[in-house]
């Protein structure tokens, strides 16, 4: 009887608890995975330092792991009461290694909340809590108390919520997310709730580390480094909370242990450092400096940060034959690429572990290509870190949004005489500006990123040439390819065209003696390997082929093909695409990872032939 009455007693401990039934994290199933996602597990998920642009050593605490959730209707305004389950952050709820795999949607609001225990590190008297992204709307709540709210799914953003804390090491955070999805106009990339082809599912809510940092009052908050070959030097602009007068900023760059050169002026100044005889970064030789910066009042440190910086160029020249040349460090490189979406299948936005996020760069690499094409996405920091280490140009596409919302601007194109433009709302046009610039802002930093690309085959493309001359004038130091395979205007430093699945170019005779001829995607030859699709049936390829030697022979003739164009004016090609994607299956490597489908040797060889093509 005893018994029957504790189980009686049981029961109702669970009906009145549900938290307390809840089953231990686990990522969800029925789908592939790579081999890092059973090395996930809720105490070390992505543990690494998120901003290695901008380092400090002790006072961060990583706050990725298991978070409370709880969707809602759209009506819910206030912290809820209850939640649901739990939460692996930093990985999208609609994913595996969220240990949820639901969606969200427009009519939807998704909550999370954590109690967190704030470190002995976090000692100095600012606290700041950084998101490296939130797709798309979110309010943070501290304690019960609004902190502030951000929209952008692709920047990272950050509160100092030192008077949101309580007494105590014991604090409250909570967000509330809203993400429309293809349903509204701000920039999404490739997300839809319908995913097919070349369309996929959606990304909601937190996709990359949370963390808390602390401060002293005066702090440095952004470091901008541009460096100038033809000059041996590096322009530094560094940006300082709370200054005061008197304040300087000390930078130095670093050749390992030796220092190379050294600036002291006030804050709020810029910096130039001159680097003698420079090593210049490129794909064969990715020399990294070191960089120190130091806030200094009278004569003590304030605070102090490290990062890194290369001395590059990326530039345009005329050859002989009068076709304008895409050049770095003011030598022409032919560069090949890979369209590169930046999806997995068991965290889709988010890689498993930081080795996978290398990996995909690494590999990319061993194949002999010398760039990769980010498209319609933006990844967290440390891959473009990785890129900068590894040596692997970078061509960065905004994501866009308000594809098939907008209508057709009236006045025609110079070339195709219809209408090329589309009119965009206010608000789908502040949430495309705003966001593509505090991505151009959070990026610049990285040297691997050579092209800024606003727009992509004329996906909710607009203002063309506005839009396009104010990225320009944003960022000097890179090209801008205005609008890949998109609705052409003469305007920008890129003409790019798209072609599937053969190889070809702008004609030079008509663009070649003011912009740079590029192929900004060819190729997307299909192979679906039996165990390692996202469907068993249903998958798709511009052209597909049932066998790995079908394949490498029909990518041979591509490859002989493009050689042919790049004596004639062409600079630079980009194949599609570096892994499948859900349904597609075009990628060098399957959606897994587990299977490489051409071998790593057999195309560097191939690709090596590229680079040797003389120019006129």
């Amino acid at each position: 009887m005893a018994f029957k009455n504790y189980f009686v007693l049981l029961i109702l401990s669970c009906l009145l608890h549900p938290l307390a039934a809840q089953e231990p994290w686990k990522a969800v199933t029925g789908k592939i995975s790579s081999p890092w996602a059973g090395k996930v597990t809720p105490n070390n998920a992505l543990q690494e330092y998120p901003r290695p642009q901008l380092a400090r050593s002790g006072n961060w605490q990583n706050l990725n792991g298991l978070w409370k959730y709880k969707l809602t209707k759209l009506d819910q305004r206030d912290i809820p009461s209850g939640f649901d389950n739990e939460i692996l952050v930093p990985f999208a709820i609609e994913s595996s290694l969220s240990g949820v795999g639901k969606r969200v949607g427009k009519d939807s609001i998704l909550w999370y909340k954590r109690t967190v225990e704030l470190s002995n590190n976090l000692k100095k008297p600012r606290v700041l809590l950084h998101f490296g992204a939130v797709d798309w709307e979110c309010e943070v709540y501290v304690n019960g108390r609004k902190v502030g709210a951000h929209k952008g799914g692709f920047d990272p953003f950050s509160f100092d919520i030192s008077s949101f804390l309580k007494k105590g090491k014991q604090q409250e955070i909570a967000l509330r997310v809203f993400d429309p999805t293809d349903d509204g106009t701000q920039p999404v990339g490739k997300q839809t709730k319908n995913p097919h082809g070349i369309w996929y599912t959606p990304v909601t809510g937190i996709w990359q580390t949370v963390w808390l940092e602390s401060l002293p009052e005066t702090y440095i908050t952004t470091l901008k480094p541009t460096p100038d070959i033809d000059r041996n030097a590096l322009d530094v602009n560094v940006e300082v909370t709370n200054a005061e007068a008197g304040d300087q900023v000390a930078v130095s760059a670093w050749d390992g242990a030796k220092q190379v050169s050294n600036s002291v002026r006030s804050a709020g100044e810029s910096h130039t450092l001159t680097i003698s005889d420079p090593k210049l970064w490129s794909p064969s030789q990715p020399f990294l400096y070191d960089l120190k910066v130091s806030v200094i009042r009278k004569g003590k440190i304030v605070d102090e940060a490290s990062s890194y910086f290369a001395m590059r160029k990326i530039s345009m020249q005329k050859d002989a034959a009068g076709i304008q040349r895409m050049l770095l460090n003011n030598k022409f490189l032919f560069q090949y690429g890979t369209l590169d979406q930046g999806w997995w299948p068991d965290g889709l936005y988010t890689a498993p572990t930081d080795e996978a996020l290398a990996f995909d760069v690494q590999k990319t690499k061993d194949m002999g290509f010398n760039m990769i094409r980010k498209h319609i996405k933006v990844e967290p920091s440390r891959w473009y870190y990785h890129c900068d280490k590894l040596g692997m140009l970078v061509w960065q596409d905004m994501p866009s949004g308000d594809i098939q919302g907008s209508a057709w601007d009236s006045r025609p194109g110079q070339i195709s005489g219809k209408p090329q433009d589309k009119l965009r709302s206010e608000a789908s046009e502040t949430s495309y500006r705003v966001e593509w610039e505090k991505i151009m802002e959070a990026l610049h930093p990285f040297p691997s990123i050579v092209m800024w690309v606003p727009f992509n085959e004329a996906w909710g493309q607009f203002k063309t040439k506005e839009i396009t001359e104010w990225t320009m004038k944003k960022d000097p130091s890179r090209l801008v390819n205005s609008a890949s395979g998109g609705n052409y205007f003469p305007v920008g430093h890129i003409a790019d065209l798209h072609n599937y699945p053969d190889p070809a170019m702008p004609v030079p005779i008509l663009f070649g003696d003011k912009q740079v001829l590029v192929l900004g995607e060819f190729g997307g030859l299909g192979l679906p390997i039996e165990g390692h699709t996202w469907l068993d049936k249903g998958n798709w390829g511009y052209q597909s082929f049932k066998t790995k030697e079908e394949l490498l022979k029909r990518y041979t003739k591509l490859i002989t093909d493009l050689r042919v164009l790049i004596p004639l004016g062409l600079s630079a090609a980009i194949y599609t695409q570096t892994t499948d994607v859900e349904v597609e299956t075009n990628g060098l490597m399957t959606y897994d990872r587990k299977v490489v489908k051409m071998s790593e040797g057999t195309l560097k060889a191939l690709h090596g032939t590229l680079y040797e093509q003389a120019v006129r």
